[in-house]
């Protein structure tokens, strides 16, 4: 297999699984598996799609599809926040507030306007995340749960929700990807989490608006006070720790 047939290969398989700007790649071992080639080729394909700006290499961090340039909105309010966020990571919880009213609207919304073609989308990316749950690999998990929420939003077949997540990918996958880390270790929240994703699908796909509607606030609600929960949780035992005497 030639490297320009097997570039040809990798933009259809990334069109074919849906992959959204700023999502990663699985690693080249996976894809030249995939594939049926050597790393070797893979990893030319793949610095062709890097050098004509497809692609982009993150140092020890994988190969992800490449973000558009800037908007306005990103500079003038995503990257004000990420910055925020970083500084102090309590402003996750202004992001899953952000998430719980926008997340409210999009599922009722996608319940009552939800095509065939919306629903098939819907249908495969919640199959994604049903195969994906179990994964070591934190970051593709938040992905996947990120992409079955915002396949809702575009069934809501409303513009301005819709930029809204999209505009919030990044932010809302690193709040996904804390949660993950935080919160699917504990079987029992873990299943609640899937309970609740179930619940969402269901009502989406059954066009019941209302039931969409307090299954996606029931979810980041959820989320919310878990969140919470364990964070106070860790900080006391923190502060345990601290205590002369202690060992």
């Amino acid at each position: 297999m030639t490297e320009n047939s097997l570039r040809a290969r990798l933009c259809a398989w990334i069109t074919e699984h849906q992959l959204e700007p700023g999502m990663r790649l699985p690693s080249e071992r996976a894809l030249a598996a995939e594939f049926g080639s050597s790393r070797s080729s893979l990893r030319e394909a793949i610095q062709q799609l890097i050098s004509s700006g497809v692609l982009i290499s993150k140092r020890g961090g994988g190969t992800w599809l490449r973000q558009p340039p800037q908007p306005w909105s990103e500079q003038r309010i995503v990257e004000p926040i990420r910055q925020l966020l970083a500084e102090d990571p309590d402003y996750r919880y202004d992001i899953l507030e952000a998430r719980h009213a926008i997340e409210a609207s999009t599922a009722w919304h996608a319940a009552l306007r939800a095509t065939e073609s919306d629903k098939e989308k819907l249908s495969f990316a919640f199959d994604a995340l049903l195969k994906i749950k179990h994964s070591d690999d934190a970051d593709l998990a938040a992905q996947a749960d990120l992409r079955f929420h915002l396949a809702i939003a575009e069934a809501s077949h409303n513009v301005v929700l819709l930029q809204t997540m999209r505009g919030f990918f990044d932010l809302l996958q690193s709040s996904v990807l804390h949660s993950r880390q935080r919160m699917y270790t504990q079987p029992v929240i873990f299943n609640r989490l899937n309970e609740q994703h179930q619940a969402i699908f269901d009502a989406v796909m059954a066009g019941d608006a209302e039931a969409a509607r307090q299954a996606a606030m029931d979810h980041l609600g959820f989320v919310h006070t878990t969140m919470k929960t364990l964070h106070e949780d860790e900080a006391r035992q923190a502060r345990i720790t601290r205590l002369p005497g202690h060992p």
